[in-house]
């Protein structure tokens, strides 16, 4: 799988990024805390270069605990601010909110001298498509200031939002970067749902997501659909959770596309499991 994708509403993004890092104080950096390797957009650090940033580890409640503590380690040892939050449930805001005055203050200070007061931290909010940013937005804002989606690139341009928190949010597009040329990072962004389902074959996907769920999480994948997994290729796997759930058309075949449905949306909405597909090691 070899997914090229920039179009041209990408490059404007970018372009638009790099002109407004002068309007801010501070950029969250929003990551997916499942796959925080996959979701990082690799061009994100010659952007922003050594503006001051807090990384955002979100629906770190689908992820493991294990996998959270590992990740914040690598980001501190990195030297960057960094939390876990879950921007739905509002879990871990509090502690973003006292980085943001602590990383805003000596700026504010500046402005204090200068006879400037209670002048509100301005941060721009970053991340690939559906990684969660109007809903931390509205989280924030304690109201629906910011269109949310389960689709990727519901956010379609920039746009400042006012919160109660001394907080001026500055909202972009989602941004992924050219190429894929990792056919894992391609996988694990359709996993998630980062990548429109509509570019990928929604079974074949469900079928590979089976797969590393069998390889890596065997316990999980067996707990969930009471299927059996050893000895068994992943089309049978795939099989037999089809007639467990009663994904079968007339005649008793599997209707491989209600299956594949069930396990996509089951793994995103963390039903499986709390399950870290990457670690920082790798």
């Amino acid at each position: 799988m070899n997914i090229n994708w920039y179009p041209g509403h990408m490059k404007k993004t970018r372009e638009s990024i790099e002109k407004s890092l002068t309007l801010v104080d501070i950029v969250f950096e929003l990551i997916d805390a499942r796959i925080p390797i996959s979701s990082r957009n690799p061009i994100i650090d010659n952007i922003l270069g050594n503006k001051p940033r807090i990384v955002i580890l979100n629906k770190s409640d689908l992820a493991s605990e294990e996998g959270n503590k590992l990740w914040e380690e690598y980001f501190f040892k990195k030297g960057l601010k960094v939390v876990c939050i879950d921007a739905l449930s509002g879990n871990g805001i509090d502690r973003l909110i006292r980085l943001s005055n602590q990383l805003y203050e000596e700026k504010k200070q500046n402005y204090e001298k200068r006879g400037v007061i209670s002048r509100p931290i301005r941060a721009m909010i970053l991340g690939i498509p559906n990684v969660g940013k109007s809903t931390l937005i509205n989280t924030l804002a304690k109201k629906k200031s910011a269109k949310t989606g389960n689709k990727p690139g519901i956010t379609k341009s920039n746009q400042w939002i006012k919160t109660k928190s001394n907080l001026e949010l500055l909202d972009t597009p989602g941004i992924l970067w050219p190429k894929f040329e990792d056919k894992q990072v391609g996988l694990n962004l359709a996993f998630t749902g980062a990548i429109k389902d509509e570019i990928l074959d929604r079974e074949t996907l469900a079928l590979k997501l089976i797969e590393t769920l069998a390889k890596n999480f065997p316990n999980l994948l067996k707990s969930r659909y009471n299927v059996e997994i050893i000895d068994k290729t992943y089309l049978e796997i795939m099989e037999e959770i089809g007639r467990k759930r009663g994904a079968l058309v007339k005649g008793g075949e599997i209707d491989y596309s209600k299956v594949s449905n069930i396990v996509l949306d089951e793994f995103r909405k963390g039903v499986i499991g709390r399950i870290t597909l990457e670690y920082p090691e790798e």
